[in-house]
């Protein structure tokens, strides 16, 4: 994945050949914060210019910086490709949504 932590912080990292440069977003916050750079270096640099901005504005509004999370999503799924997945919990003695949260879990850390 492209992303980069900065001060405990996710971004999402992308290049933009138009301009030739990195682009950073912070992903999670109450807002929007973004940084560009040529360079990894001065990527790291400049967002945590673009971060502490965002944090001292959300200071000052009294604002959470990060986004809460309830927890729950709804996914809308082919109706095979449920009949599979719940088939697949079954077989591994699990929940379905056992399976789904192990599975996701699985996911974004490989």
């Amino acid at each position: 994945m492209n992303l980069m932590d900065i001060d405990g912080f996710r971004a999402v990292i992308k290049y933009d050949p138009e301009i030739e440069m990195f682009r950073g977003e912070f992903i999670g916050l109450n807002g929007s914060a973004d940084f560009y750079a040529n360079n990894i270096e001065t990527l790291k640099k400049e967002g945590g210019i673009s971060l502490k901005v965002f944090l001292n504005a959300c200071d000052k509004r009294n604002i959470q910086p990060r986004k809460e999370y309830s927890g729950k999503f709804n996914v809308r799924v082919p109706s095979d490709l449920h009949a599979d997945i719940a088939s697949a919990a079954t077989a591994e003695g699990k929940s379905l949504n056992q399976w789904v949260v192990e599975t996701l879990g699985h996911a974004i850390h490989t």
